[in-house]
């Protein structure tokens, strides 16, 4: 089934390109189907690049989805263009007093800040409040992910010796939980971020189950119990460049940085590296759209 998505947005062709099925508003309203309503909270700062990923996932599920996009009042991104925003954005004032089936919060390029001392901390507490009465479920990836482990259940994050970067085995701690359901007992996932979180803090919380972990890379999916909120340490959403990407910017800016582990074919920056993690990639988020989503969401929200 497709995404709704709004017509001008310039993801629409590329999409387009990849075979996923998007429409037009005016043919959705025109099917007697009840589509979910996605919004996605994008604060990472190359945000058509964001979009681009997150979109080709939700439009991979056979359930029609209208996606909408928030962005934050409090700091005005540098990386796109006003008209951008403008055109495609929402700041959290004009949907507060809507109801949303699932909401994306995204990672962010801030994790050397204490939370207080990010610009939008208390808008972003704001959004997460209003996401435990006004949401099904939230998906949050990275930083996103440590900030809802730290707002909601109080965990705090650690600074890492060195970035940790790469694509790494995680495996599940339980078979039977339906976020992983159809994943291999082994499977990879990249991870870009230069803090962490305690695993031990998270198996002390009685609101959290810890899902899947890695030795290299830690704590990678944890949920709450009643499955409203979700918490991705990693990057799944990557594309197979996005770490080669970031590596080479961070060498131009002189910034000392390893090469990302188990990424490049022979660990050799030159060699085009593979995506080893798509197809999990997919049926995680379509596992969360079907059962923490749709078979939760009510037809009605009152």
């Amino acid at each position: 089934m497709p995404i709704n998505i709004p017509y001008n947005l310039p993801a629409r062709e590329l999409l387009k390109e990849e075979k996923i099925f998007i429409m037009d508003e005016k043919r959705a309203t025109s099917q007697d189907i009840r589509p979910l309503n996605i919004i996605i909270l994008n604060l990472m700062p190359e945000k058509e690049k964001t979009e681009l990923q997150l979109l080709r996932l939700l439009g991979n599920t056979p359930l029609q989805v209208n996606v909408s996009f928030l962005n934050t009042a409090t700091y005005e991104s540098k990386n796109v263009s006003k008209s951008h925003l403008d055109a495609f954005y929402s700041t959290f004032d004009q949907v507060r007093h809507r109801k949303y089936d699932g909401l994306i919060v995204t990672g962010a390029p801030i994790e050397h800040l204490p939370f207080e001392e990010v610009a939008y901390w208390n808008e972003l507490q704001r959004i997460m409040d209003w996401s435990t009465t006004n949401v099904t479920s939230s998906l949050h990836i990275c930083w996103g992910a440590q900030a809802a482990l730290y707002h909601h259940y109080g965990i705090q994050k650690h600074r890492l010796p060195a970035k940790l970067s790469g694509v790494f085995h995680h495996t599940l701690s339980d078979q039977t939980v339906k976020l992983t359901q159809g994943f291999n007992d082994i499977f990879e996932a990249p991870h870009s971020r230069y803090t962490t979180v305690s695993i031990e803090e998270i198996e002390k919380n009685p609101g959290l189950h810890l899902q899947s972990v890695s030795e290299e890379a830690g704590a990678f999916i944890v949920l709450s119990n009643d499955g409203k909120q979700i918490m991705i340490t990693g990057h799944l959403e990557y594309d197979a460049s996005t770490l080669s990407e970031e590596y080479e910017r961070d060498v131009k800016k002189g910034i000392e940085v390893n090469v990302p582990k188990n990424y490049f074919p022979n660990d050799d920056p030159s060699q085009k590296p593979l995506n080893t993690w798509r197809s999990h990639t997919h049926l995680l988020f379509s596992n969360w759209l079907n059962y923490y989503v749709y078979q939760e969401t009510p037809y009605h929200w009152n």
